[in-house]
């Protein structure tokens, strides 16, 4: 029988080593996909190993196997500890791994193979998407159920972001991919043209919203006040920051469809509210920001806290870079160039990926019984890996987006096109292989990550499967149940 007054932290270690396995998969088939792009020649002719196929397995592998198990793993130790309380339905929880994982092989193997949806964020076929929301739904079950059982009346705030993400994520799956089985291995979307675009940009933004944002906050306001070991900056600031950014973020999806066929009165909305996203977003950042006052000290000699510095950093630069793309004389220039591609990876490499990898740095240990990471100078070799590698692919992406976007619309005074398309290919190739050496830098660091978790659970590794004997801390009447005391 499992102990009620410990913490259950089997299924977060299981999710744990997951994150870490994906971490290097996903990051390899997108450094190949990259590689392939600066040498065409890399695809060998094999249908499988094309850019078009493995793109899309990349960003699956990168977001739902990798930043997903994350999200899922930290959510279940965050939602203990804050609630003072055992996991709940540990049998679906434990099912919620396993489905999940089964969930990212599929759709990874599938995808190389051509059975895809084609939509971005939701190529897996509708098998697989049965299978997602029967996963999701039980993950949501077990999320809710611990928080209904917890044993203080505050809830957290990092609770509010994971269970806006939870319930957000299945309505945008399951409204985006009603569709028409024809086959084992095919569907029809039950939506077509102008609408099915809106819908899947409906969709494919607040998968950025909710899964990349929202998930990803919930990890902070809880990671950052225990790595600063300082109260959270402003509370009530965030919960402000919670509203304002659930409320408008689900309406800013139409301005990936800029000067296309949808009504421009829509595409004229998207853009205000890409614009009215930017204050909630840098409210967020700065709450982030302003809890290391006093603590700065600490980044000289915690890696993790300096991946959760730049994250949030990363993060405030990436959301005013899309609010101003999201402007229509900006995206002129912008759309359809490797200046989004640039933006999508600041946000994923610099944000998401680095507020993943510090919380992970600090829960490790934690969900693992021991004092602290096996190797503090592999922490910092992975930090200024990934650190150097992000910058040299957002900026090699950067130079050549906005390359593509000028030596397109350059015209000779009779109208015509001053450059042929391949002279803005050969101009940016360089570019290319640079972007491709950045993807290599994290993809090491990655491995850096797995070998120092490997060593660091040395001592738990028989017990990776069984349940941690945490102790359950008694709460404080009337305490609010925080890393630290919270400001006001």
């Amino acid at each position: 029988m499992p102990n009620p007054n410990a913490y259950n932290d089997q299924v977060v270690r299981l999710f744990l080593l997951a994150s870490a396995i994906w971490g290097i998969v996903g990051m390899l088939v997108g450094m190949y996909a990259a590689a392939e792009l600066a040498w065409p020649a890399l695809n060998l002719d094999i249908p499988w190993l094309t850019f078009s196929r493995l793109r899309p397995a990349h960003t699956f592998g990168v977001i739902f196997a990798f930043g997903g198990s994350a999200l899922m793993g930290t959510c279940y130790y965050v939602v203990q500890r804050t609630g003072y309380t055992r996991l709940a339905l540990e049998k679906l929880a434990t099912f919620t791994f396993w489905g999940w994982q089964l969930v990212c092989v599929l759709a990874l193997v599938t995808m190389p193979l051509g059975i895809t949806q084609s939509k971005e964020y939701a190529e897996p076929e509708w098998f697989i998407d049965i299978l997602i929301a029967v996963v999701w739904v039980s993950f949501g079950a077990v999320f809710f159920a611990t928080i209904a059982r917890r044993r203080v009346r505050h809830i957290y705030v990092a609770n509010w972001y994971y269970g806006a993400f939870i319930i957000a994520v299945a309505l945008l799956h399951i409204v985006n991919n009603v569709a028409v089985p024809v086959s084992m291995f095919k569907s029809y979307p039950v939506y077509s043209g102008a609408v099915d675009a809106m819908v899947q940009w409906w969709y494919g933004h607040n998968a950025v919203a909710f899964f990349l944002t929202a998930g990803f906050l919930g990890m902070m306001y809880y990671f950052v006040p225990r790595q600063a070991q300082q109260p959270l900056w402003s509370y009530r600031f965030s919960i402000v920051n919670f509203w304002a950014l659930i409320s408008v973020y689900m309406w800013a999806g139409s301005h990936h469809l800029l000067y296309t066929a949808l009504p421009d009165w829509v595409q004229s909305v998207g853009m205000a509210f890409s614009l009215i996203l930017l204050m909630p977003s840098w409210g967020s950042a700065a709450n982030g920001l302003f809890t290391f006052n006093g603590s700065w000290h600490r980044l000289r000699n915690d890696p993790a806290a300096k991946f959760m510095v730049i994250a949030l950093v990363f993060y405030a630069a990436a959301t005013l870079e899309g609010s101003m793309m999201a402007i229509k004389t900006v995206n002129s220039l912008s759309h359809y160039t490797d200046w989004t591609v640039a933006h999508v990876h600041s946000g994923s490499l610099g944000w998401v990926a680095m507020i993943t990898i510090g919380s992970l740095y600090a829960m490790a240990p934690r969900a693992l019984g021991r004092p602290a990471m096996y190797s503090h100078k592999a922490m910092e070799l992975h930090f200024w890996l990934h650190l150097t590698g992000t910058l040299l692919y957002v900026i090699a992406m950067w130079t050549a987006g906005v390359t593509e976007g000028l030596m397109w619309r350059a015209t000779n005074p009779d109208g015509s096109l001053t450059y042929p398309f391949i002279d803005s290919l050969l101009a940016i190739k360089p570019l290319y292989v640079l972007r491709w050496f950045g993807g290599v830098l994290i993809w090491l660091g990655m491995w850096v990550m797995a070998w120092n978790l490997w060593f660091t659970a040395s001592d738990a590794r028989r017990k990776i499967i069984k349940p941690s004997m945490v102790p359950v801390p008694e709460p404080e009447p009337n305490q609010h149940p925080v890393p630290l005391p919270v400001a006001s």
